[in-house]
C-alpha cells in the first residue's frame, strides 16, 4: 500500500507540471514571541491531489515510506450512498504538546513562536515522543536515527516564505498565519467559522484546525479502527 503510494507520489510532478501557482505572499519572519503560528485546513476545498506530500518531500529531504504530512483517503459509506473523503495530517503544534516533557534529553521543544521542532544533535531515536503523540505525526528518520516530524516549515517561516504545503496546495486548502494577527487570514477565518480539531479531547490545544470536518474524524487517526475505511487509492 505504501509502495503504491509512492509511485503515485513520484508521477506528480509530471502531472501537476502544467499547473501556474502564484508566488507566495511573503508573511513576515519570527517576531521573538510576538507570532503564534497556526494552520487552518479546509478540507471541502482539499482534492486529494498530494501536492502537499510531494513538496514537503523535496523541501524537507523526507526518506522513502516516511511522511511529514499527508492527505489520507477514505471511502465512507452512509447507508447504501458511498464518496470520499480526504483529511489531510499533520503535526498539531500543540499549545500543550505531549511530545515535550517525555523527551528525556530535551530534544524536542516549542518555539516562542508555538512551533514544535525537534534538535536533531541532541536527540538519540528513543521514540518516547513518537509513542506520546496522539496524532500519529512523528517517526523516526531512518536515514539519521533521529526523531522526525512537520516542522511548519521553519527554515522557510523564519524568513518570510509560506510552509510549502501551503504554498503548493492546488486547492487552496491550506491556510498558514499568526493567530495574535487580528488581520491575518487563519485569524479571520477562526473568528467566523466553526472549526474543529483532531482529538479534541486529549486537551492538547492543537494549532491545526479543520472546516468542514465530518465529525466522525474528529477523534480518530490513521491505523484506528473506524465506521470509515482508507481507501487504497493513492493509500
Amino acid at each position: 500500500m505504501i509502495e503504491s503510494r509512492r509511485k503515485f507520489l513520484r508521477a506528480l510532478p509530471a502531472i501537476s507540471a502544467g499547473v501556474a501557482l502564484a508566488p507566495a505572499p511573503a508573511i513576515g519572519a519570527t517576531g521573538k514571541g510576538k507570532q503564534r503560528w497556526a494552520m487552518v485546513v479546509d478540507v471541502r476545498k482539499c482534492i486529494g491531489c498530494q501536492a502537499c506530500t510531494v513538496s514537503c518531500i523535496m523541501e524537507n529531504a523526507v526518506p522513502d515510506n516516511s511522511f511529514r504530512t499527508i492527505v489520507s483517503t477514505y471511502e465512507v459509506q452512509d447507508g447504501k450512498q458511498c464518496g470520499t473523503y480526504m483529511l489531510p495530517r499533520l503535526c498539531n503544534h500543540c499549545e500543550q504538546p505531549p511530545c515535550v516533557p517525555v523527551c528525556p534529553v530535551g530534544a524536542t521543544f516549542q518555539r516562542e513562536d508555538g512551533v514544535v521542532v525537534v534538535d536533531g544533535e541532541r536527540c538519540v531515536g528513543c521514540a518516547y515522543c513518537v509513542q506520546a503523540c496522539p496524532y500519529d505525526a512523528r517517526f523516526i528518520n531512518h536515514d539519521t536515527g533521529k526523531a522526525d516530524k512537520c516542522t511548519f516549515c521553519a527554515h522557510r517561516v523564519d524568513v518570510g516564505l509560506l510552509p510549502a504545503c501551503v504554498e503548493t496546495c492546488v486547492g487552496g486548502a491550506r491556510v498558514f498565519g499568526d493567530l495574535n494577527d487580528p488581520h491575518s487570514e487563519v485569524r479571520r477565518l477562526l473568528d467566523a467559522n466553526e472549526v474543529k480539531v483532531l482529538k479534541p479531547e486529549m486537551n492538547t490545544e492543537p494549532h491545526v484546525f479543520y472546516l468542514g470536518l465530518d465529525a466522525r474524524f474528529e477523534g480518530r487517526v490513521e491505523g484506528e479502527a473506524s465506521l470509515w475505511q482508507p481507501s487504497h487509492h493513492g493509500e
